[in-house]
């Protein structure tokens, strides 16, 4: 397979089990990313936690041809008071170890490794700007490239991304961290470039992401292994729904939209209905190209080597309790089996807008 240009493909983040091979079919999808969280590569830790699924669907997904892009997460998160390993420990040594259980069965196989999910999310504040993420990420990416060079020294098809910024709209998250994070990704000939995840609230939203890393990449390309308008959906949760809507359905005017949204999780909706729900809201329908749009501008940099969109309404989404607070992933996806009753031949239906959105992004 060629270097991949432009791609764009399904992503299903930490659950594979959202992700159907019919569904991407009828996507028309090529490309296929997953992240698996390395906590779950512990010696005797059980193997049908989510992240061996994503490894195994993502190998899979190679068996089909399909291209695969693995992330590799460490949950380091702020709340959790862990501190991020420092090179040397007995827990990077761990994290290590962790590394090798997963590379001993994808190196080789998938066509990309990003290495880090979202790692200054997953990430002590204080570690942020002290050197410490920076010092650990570069140590495991130095030890992939070790085992790489190791195992294939004739070359291998699987190549390395370190990944990915977020938050680059807000200018607190630029800083010492991610400029060592741009560097290292500029400067390291085994590196092929890096990962963001704009998730945006307005459509131009992500230029901001790509003024940011485009000067710094050098001759290197980028990722958008996640990106979406989920922030523009939210600042619309607690707005009356329409009136057309209200009228048609018989629900009281003063409704908000998050409630909408909460009622179709709690009893999924006949299809045209969560369909009136988001056509008749202009918040909603006057975005729905977004991702067409935002792939557009993506390639017109000539500098985007895959970009993956959320493929289904994974657990995270749609088993916790939903309010005017939540973050509205579920109106991203490209299938809503959360949200909208089976199709009659049992498949997930799509979500309005995007599964057509999706297919013509393959090509524009």
């Amino acid at each position: 397979m060629s270097p991949p240009n432009g791609v764009l493909g399904a992503n299903f983040n930490g659950d594979p089990k959202i992700m159907t091979w019919a569904g991407l079919e009828q996507a028309e999808a090529t490309w296929v990313r997953g992240f698996a969280a390395m906590p779950d590569f512990d010696e005797g830790d059980k193997e049908d936690s989510n992240s061996h699924l994503a490894v195994d669907t993502l190998l899979g997904a190679v068996n089909r041809d399909y291209g695969a892009v693995l992330s590799l997460k460490f949950p380091y998160f702020p709340k959790k008071n862990e501190p991020i390993p420092r090179p040397g420990t007995e827990e990077m040594k761990k994290d290590l170890a962790r590394v090798d259980a997963v590379l001993t069965k994808v190196m080789g196989e998938v066509d990309l490794l990003v290495i880090g999910n979202e790692p200054f999310i997953e990430c002590p504040e204080d570690d942020r700007t002290n050197g410490a993420i920076n010092d650990f990420y570069e140590a495991v990416a130095q030890h992939v490239i070790d085992y790489r060079t190791k195992k294939f020294p004739d070359g291998c098809k699987t190549v390395l991304y370190m990944g990915a910024l977020n938050y680059l709209d807000d200018p607190k998250w630029i800083h010492s961290g991610t400029e060592r994070w741009m560097k290292y990704v500029r400067e390291t000939p085994e590196i092929e470039g890096t990962d963001i995840h704009p998730h945006v609230n307005k459509p131009d939203g992500a230029q901001v992401y790509l003024d940011y890393i485009l000067p710094r990449l050098g001759d290197k390309k980028f990722l958008a292994t996640e990106f979406s308008l989920v922030h523009l959906w939210g600042d619309h949760l607690e707005e009356k729904i329409p009136a057309a809507y209200a009228q048609k359905y018989k629900v009281p005017a003063d409704t908000e939209v998050w409630q909408v949204i909460r009622n179709a999780l709690d009893e999924a909706f006949p299809k045209e209905r969560w369909y009136d729900f988001l056509r008749e809201s202009p918040w909603f329908e006057g975005n729905k190209h977004y991702l067409s749009e935002q792939m557009a501008k993506f390639r017109a940099t000539e500098k985007l080597a895959v970009a993956t969109y959320g493929i289904g309404q994974d657990a995270a989404m749609s088993e916790n309790e939903f309010t005017e607070k939540s973050t509205p992933w579920l109106l991203n996806s490209i299938y809503a089996s959360a949200t909208v009753r089976p199709e009659p031949n049992g498949h997930a239906a799509p979500n309005y807008a995007w599964l057509e959105d999706f297919k013509r992004a393959q090509t524009s």
